[in-house]
């Protein structure tokens, strides 16, 4: 899969609809009990970048985003105004907001994740798309500043092994890895200043 690590325009993207789906598998027994499964491990997020009435200048921007993703072809990264923080949205990231691992003193590469918690239930979420720049990491409560970031995976590796039984937390800002769902954009200009673009249709990639 080809992707290109560039974000669809932020000011085009507020706003948009969507959000997480999951793939349920549900029979129905015939004493009226049910089995369920999902083969989905991780959710899947679809939007809608569709701009109502837009000026000229941001239907370009949307058009020339299009092309150079080749429609289909290529993912980008989107930002999900309702999800983009490793922490509440009305706050900033700081480095204890997500435990992403635990040191052993050999183990200098770390993933970062994302928990989502309710009912006594937790939820892991791989962030693979971080925004570089907004990743804070500390090591058994103290903030390091002794690792690189693979923006491109996410993936946090330290200079040096954390110790053995160290708690490695981090918080960040992160994009969806998505493409566009649909080949064809159409655009309908209204008046001579403006114009817009019902539905364009955004799903999320495994990235």
């Amino acid at each position: 899969m080809s992707f290109h690590e560039t974000r669809f325009p932020t000011a085009l993207s507020f706003g948009a609809q969507g959000g997480p789906e999951r793939r349920t598998e549900i029979v129905t027994l015939s004493n009226g009990w049910e089995e369920r499964n999902s083969p989905w491990s991780q959710s899947r997020r679809r939007y809608d970048a569709g701009l109502g009435l837009r000026s000229l200048d941001d239907l370009h921007a949307l058009l020339a985003f299009w092309e150079a993703r080749m429609g289909q072809l290529h993912g980008f990264r989107w930002k999900d105004w309702a999800d983009h923080k490793s922490c509440a949205p009305s706050v900033l990231p700081g480095p204890l907001d997500q435990e992403i691992g635990t040191g052993d003193g050999t183990t200098r590469a770390f993933q970062l994740r994302k928990a989502y918690a309710s009912g006594g239930v937790t939820h892991w979420r791989t962030i693979r798309k971080p925004v570089a720049g907004t990743v804070r990491v500390a090591v058994a409560g103290q903030e390091s500043t002794g690792w690189t970031l693979d923006p491109a995976t996410g993936l946090v590796t330290f200079a040096t092994a954390p110790a053995a039984g160290a708690a490695i937390t981090a918080g960040f800002e992160f994009d969806v890895p998505v493409r566009f769902d649909a080949d064809a954009i159409r655009v309908q200009v209204s008046t001579f200043q403006a114009g817009e673009v019902p539905s364009v249709p955004v799903i999320e990639v495994r990235a």
